[in-house]
């Protein structure tokens, strides 16, 4: 104890630095005792010069109603003499003293008190704040007086009238008070510092069992959850909220690990059919025109859904990484959609492609992610519905207190989505695989819902669906308008 204190004194400013990077039980408590400390020392003060003033205040009042007493007495006309007194014109413990111009003792109530030339010896030059200015302060060896002299002229002659009061008649007992209250200082800040260390450990232990249980987790074992304690209080909170973390966390990893799979099996297929027709034209296709021909058709095609797999992936990608950049514009709906369903009827021959309505309307986004977000609806809409069926969009402009919106159903009479299936359809890689849509030869990376609906998040497009198996299937995209 006594080194720390003198390396206290030698380095304040490393044992400072010390405690900045010290435990938060260690600060807590250091924090607490110093608090405590601070209070003990004002109220031990505060206490000490209130006795001080209690006294000095109760002597002083005695003083003066005795001084005012003897004024009175002399206006009576009483004779100043030996018998001056008989009536107690002084308060008890009021020492009254009157000599003459030559010093001579005319009247005293208290013989045994010193005489005036030892009075003048143990006056104090410089007496404490709180005593009064008109008053001197006497100081002897075991006691503290107050002493006030005033001048009076009765029948033509000088009086001086003395008086004393004693303002602590115990300075033994004021010092044993001040020693107390040292002690009693010392011994708080001890405790404080003591009980701040158990106190700080045991409101901080669930904080440890916190951190117990944060090191056990691991990427591989993400299903182990904080201890939430029963009091609702701060760290209640920060279990939950940790707790929370930890489910997104591992929905995340989850999902990224599901995303990682999906991706290789879906490279997996094209890269697979190449390296085949890669090696059937290393062995047969020099002399067989067939099959080099078809060997080169199949490597494009599937060359070519490898390529628009990893541009959607890329897509994906720096979306989920806030990188994908949008430029937002002011964009006329019904000029888009136009475009969009006139270059829709001219590639599509095996579908009715139709219009219906289509009001006007301005909205404020990305005109080539707007866009694609069509074309994404509208060729899924040609991938499940079979051969001669109908596909309509229509545009219908809508005023809400919530504010202008514009209602675009894209519907179709397809093959339809099962009620189970009509939410996990927007999933990444998900995809309604089924012997009734491999029927219809459909194929597709199952990103394209995704990438739809990320569009729309980013321009504030509600997105909702109706459909049946069977029925068809209507996209309902609610677009705000400027």
């Amino acid at each position: 104890m006594l080194f720390g204190i003198k390396a206290w004194l030698r380095h304040p400013r490393l044992m400072l630095d010390r405690l900045r990077y010290a435990q938060i039980s260690t600060k807590i408590t250091c924090f607490y005792a110093a608090v405590l400390l601070l209070v003990l020392i004002l109220t031990s003060t505060l206490t000490g010069l209130g006795v001080y003033f209690s006294f000095y205040h109760q002597a002083e009042v005695e003083l003066e109603m005795s001084m005012n007493n003897v004024l009175n007495v002399l206006e009576q006309g009483r004779s100043i003499d030996m018998d001056f007194g008989r009536d107690d014109v002084v308060f008890p413990g009021v020492v009254l003293r009157i000599t003459d111009m030559t010093g001579q003792v005319v009247y005293e109530n208290d013989s045994r008190f010193p005489p005036l030339k030892r009075v003048e010896e143990h006056r104090v030059k410089n007496p404490p704040f709180w005593a009064n200015k008109n008053m001197q302060v006497l100081q002897f060896r075991n006691a503290t007086f107050y002493y006030a002299r005033m001048d009076v002229d009765y029948r033509g002659q000088i009086y001086q009238m003395h008086f004393f009061k004693t303002i602590t008649a115990e300075k033994h007992f004021l010092e044993t008070l001040q020693k107390i209250l040292f002690l009693m200082t010392i011994l708080g800040f001890f405790l404080a510092l003591l009980a701040g260390f158990f106190v700080s450990r045991r409101i901080l232990q669930p904080i440890r069992d916190m951190i117990i249980t944060a090191r056990k987790i691991e990427v591989e074992k993400m299903d182990s959850r904080l201890l939430v304690p029963p009091a609702r209080d701060e760290l209640t909170e920060l279990a939950e909220t940790f707790n929370h973390m930890l489910s997104r966390l591992e929905a995340g990893f989850k999902q990224q690990q599901r995303f990682v799979s999906d991706a290789s099996h879906e490279l997996r297929t094209p890269v697979t059919v190449i390296l085949g027709y890669s090696d059937l034209l290393s062995r047969w296709g020099r002399e067989d025109a067939e099959v080099l021909d078809e060997g080169i058709s199949s490597i494009r095609s599937e060359a070519e859904n490898m390529q628009q797999l990893i541009e959607k992936l890329l897509f994906l990608a720096r979306a989920d990484q806030k990188r994908q950049v949008l430029h937002k514009e002011n964009i006329e709906l019904s000029e888009l959609l136009a475009d969009t369903m006139k270059k829709m009827q001219l590639v599509t021959k095996d579908h009715t492609v139709e219009l219906l309505r289509n009001d006007d309307g301005l909205m404020y986004g990305d005109l080539v992610t707007v866009r694609q977000m069509f074309r994404i609806f509208l060729d899924n809409s040609t991938k499940y519905t079979p051969k001669g069926g109908r596909i309509s969009v229509t545009s219908r402009y809508v005023e809400e207190p919530q504010g202008k919106f514009m209602q675009v159903d894209l519907a179709d009479n397809g093959v339809g989505i099962a009620p189970e299936d009509q939410q996990k359809v927007f999933e990444r890689f998900y995809r309604v695989d089924t012997s009734r849509t491999k029927a219809q030869g459909v194929s597709g990376t199952g990103l394209g819902l995704s990438i739809a609906s990320w569009i729309a998040e980013q321009h504030g497009i509600e997105i909702s669906m109706t459909s049946a198996l069977g029925q068809g299937t209507t996209i309902h995209l609610k677009i705000p308008l400027i």
